[in-house]
């Protein structure tokens, strides 16, 4: 199993401390978390892209350059690219730039990208966004693998014998396709032969496990090797202690602020406990033997190899938040690399096109 960092490069006021940090020291840390995973053993480092309040996520190629400068090792995510509010050309620009910087390292997962006020920016309403998502990676896709391309298009200027430059290091670059329970990202991932990755952070496990049993249907309907599936998770959060009584301690003001900013917000609650959440949730909190135990009880639904873990501290200690990671790294990594397999494909450039694309 390979483990990743992620941040959506969330901005606003601590929620224990209610300390909020400049926008230039939020940076800093992301920088800081980075080099921290790949200390500490994370195979990937990942950045969301987001562009609208609270997130500093909008250029996550900026981001991820300057990551891909101060590290040699860890391979680089998005998560997601919201290819439905993008220009596919200009976005295979950055993201071909930021192959070649990072020599190989990218990997991407794409998606439409929510909220409101981000859709408002770019102009592109609800009921077209798959569209353009689907769209966009079409394009997207193809950029990538030709060197001349022509497409009729709906939502951006049609290419004729179009050259779009530098051409790409990795041949062809991964994407996976970030879902949350919407059946339209999995068909284009099964479509295309491409791996899953589910969101998996706000609902208990049922809604995912469907959705990613789809997948794997029209995984095969579409006449691929169901061998060759890849599945990555995300989690709702993390803190790994000695003891499940000094986690859930530690975590227990995270958890409580979280919940009165849900009910601020006229959010819907899903968790109403801390106990509840730690049970139900894909939260990862507790002893090194309970967040085992759930990551197996996980993948016996979801069948995945790849698990993503928050790489902010999000209202715990830096130094609450370091130990929790070495810990996950000293007694759960080992034993999950150790039961559960990797994807299967080199973590490492892809200089090769699959068969199946």
């Amino acid at each position: 199993m390979k483990f990743l960092a992620i941040t959506l490069i969330v901005h606003r006021p601590d929620p224990v401390t209610g300390v909020h940090k400049s926008t230039h020291d939020r940076f800093r840390e992301v920088l800081d978390n980075a080099l921290l995973a790949e200390e500490l053993g994370f195979d990937g480092f990942g950045v969301g892209e987001r562009h609208e309040r609270p997130f500093l996520s909008s250029s996550p190629t900026v981001v991820l350059s300057h990551v891909a400068a101060l590290t040699r090792r860890i391979r680089l995510f998005t998560a997601v690219t919201t290819l439905s509010l993008l220009d596919p050309v200009r976005a295979y620009e950055d993201y071909a730039t930021l192959d070649h910087l990072s020599d190989g390292r990218l990997d991407l997962i794409i998606g439409k990208g929510n909220g409101t006020a981000q859709r408002e920016l770019f102009h592109v309403t609800p009921e077209e966004q798959w569209d353009r998502n689907a769209e966009s990676y079409q394009v997207f896709r193809r950029i990538w693998r030709q060197d001349k391309v022509t497409a009729a298009t709906r939502f951006r200027p049609e290419l004729t014998d179009a050259e779009v430059w530098p051409r790409p290091y990795q041949r062809p670059v991964r994407v996976w396709h970030g879902s949350a329970t919407s059946k339209e990202s999995v068909e284009l991932a099964a479509r295309y032969g491409d791996p899953l990755f589910s969101a998996n952070v706000t609902h208990p496990i049922e809604p995912y496990a469907e959705l990613i049993r789809h997948y794997r249907e029209r995984w095969e309907f579409y006449g691929h090797d169901p061998a060759e599936i890849a599945v990555g998770a995300g989690t709702a959060g993390i803190h790994v202690a000695p003891t499940t009584q000094e986690a859930l301690a530690a975590y227990r003001p995270v958890f409580a602020s979280h919940l009165a900013f849900l009910k601020e917000a006229d959010l819907p609650v899903v968790f109403e406990t801390l106990e509840d959440f730690a049970e139900r949730s894909s939260a990862l909190i507790g002893s090194p033997q309970q967040i085992i135990d759930k990551v197996h009880r996980y993948h016996e639904q979801f069948g995945h190899t790849v698990l993503h873990l928050h790489a902010d501290a999000n209202g715990l200690t830096a130094g609450q938040h370091r130990d929790s990671l070495e810990l996950f790294q000293a007694e759960v990594a080992p034993v999950l690399r150790r039961d559960i397999p990797d994807p299967p494909f080199p973590w490492a450039p892809v200089l090769e096109e699959p068969v199946h694309a």
